[in-house]
């Protein structure tokens, strides 16, 4: 049996314990010390961001963002029915309505199309997700947002270090949620920022993430005391966290040059698949500068789909499909939050395979995978089926 390739693989820098230690060493453990403010600071600076809050986790920074806006009972955020349960968990905790929309045929992103047609007067905010780390059309969702005064709320937990144009994804909207979890491309088991992109909603921010309390406002000298002022929760990341992901991010280009490497590789060796009609390639628009969060294919129907599936894992090469549609799911017919059929999701969610995308593939293990997905899908000779 040839050595195994697992779908992913939690990397290290090198760095990471020697901060931990340092970050004992200073004696601030909780959220708001020393490497808490450097990661802010970092991506800040890195990223062209004005205010990046640490949070305990990517889910942590969406549900801050629907407090923020103060989303509620009578609300509706619109948002694809194609991504990760927290997207949507935001929304429903508030006891606001999340409003399904389907996705475009070439990103599997957000269509601003649609989203036109889903905006009501109940409307408080738009929620895209940047799928597998490629830029959504923000430009056609402001056009849509601004002059009904509706906020954007980027999901952008794929999409650390990627952009739009000369835009960070996550710094654009009025506000941006990253995920440090240990299956994205920077980590720390688990963790997340808020990316406060409109000044005015900054100091609230911060009262929200330290448990509804002026603390930020204490610690700056500010007031003699803190005490509680607003709603709010125990949204702060550790410092142990903080210190872990800012080893992370100190090698932010070396490891985005290393995973668009493996994607361009995944791309050249699988191109002919394509040309023979047997799958298709991740689509990245020009404007887009991704970050190689995931490398896909979409295959004829799900029978081939499963069926490779099987075959890889006899391979001893791991690969997973993505998302239940959120619309479909069992929460999601409860809420009956769906009216309309949304046929590119449904496609997509039965056709899409994930290849593995880790810091520790070669070459060779690319070319392995490439080799057992053209042996199966050249034998099983299924027809390419486009998407509805």
């Amino acid at each position: 049996m040839p050595e195994r390739i697992p779908f992913n693989l939690p990397h290290l820098t090198g760095g990471e314990f020697d901060n931990i230690r340092k970050a004992i060493d200073l004696g601030q453990l909780a959220g708001g010390g020393h490497f808490t403010r450097a990661c802010e600071e970092l991506l800040e600076d890195r990223l062209g961001i004005a205010h990046v809050l640490m949070t305990c986790s990517g889910t942590a920074a969406l549900e801050l963002a629907m407090m923020l806006l103060d989303v509620g009972p009578g609300d509706e955020v619109i948002l694809p029915s194609y991504t990760f349960v927290s997207t949507a968990t935001a929304i429903v905790r508030t006891g606001a309505t999340p409003r399904f929309v389907d996705i475009r045929p070439d990103t599997f992103n957000i269509d601003p199309d649609e989203v036109e047609k889903a905006v009501g007067p109940r409307t408080r905010a738009i929620l895209p997700v940047h799928y597998a780390g490629v830029a959504c059309d923000l430009d056609a969702l402001g056009a849509i947002a601004t002059p009904r005064e509706i906020a954007i709320v980027e999901d952008a937990a794929h999409a650390v270090n990627a952009f739009l144009g000369d835009r960070a994804l996550g710094g654009i909207g009025d506000l941006g949620c990253f995920s440090f979890h240990e299956t994205k491309n920077y980590i720390a088991g688990e963790g997340g920022a808020l990316c406060v992109n409109d000044p005015g909603l900054l100091d609230r921010a911060r009262i929200i993430r330290d448990k509804g309390t002026n603390r930020y406002h204490f610690d700056q000298g500010v007031v003699d005391k803190y005490t509680w002022v607003d709603t709010g929760s125990s949204f702060a990341a550790s410092d142990l966290v903080c210190a872990f992901l800012k080893a992370q991010l100190d090698e932010m280009q070396p490891l985005l040059e290393k995973r668009l490497e493996i994607h361009a590789r995944y791309q050249e060796v699988m191109a002919d698949l394509e040309r023979e009609g047997l799958a298709r390639l991740p689509r990245i628009p020009r404007e887009a500068r991704h970050n190689a969060h995931g490398f896909f294919l979409l295959l004829p129907d799900r029978a081939t789909r499963d069926g490779l599936i099987d075959h890889l894992r006899e391979a001893n090469i791991g690969s997973a499909f993505h998302y239940v549609p959120l619309h479909s799911s069992p929460m999601g017919r409860k809420l009956g939050c769906q009216e309309a059929p949304l046929p590119v999701t449904d496609a997509v969610s039965e056709r899409l395979l994930r290849m593995p995308m880790h810091y520790a593939l070669t070459p060779a293990d690319v070319d392995r995978v490439a080799s057992e997905v053209g042996r199966f899908l050249r034998a099983r000779g299924a027809g390419w089926v486009p998407l509805p």
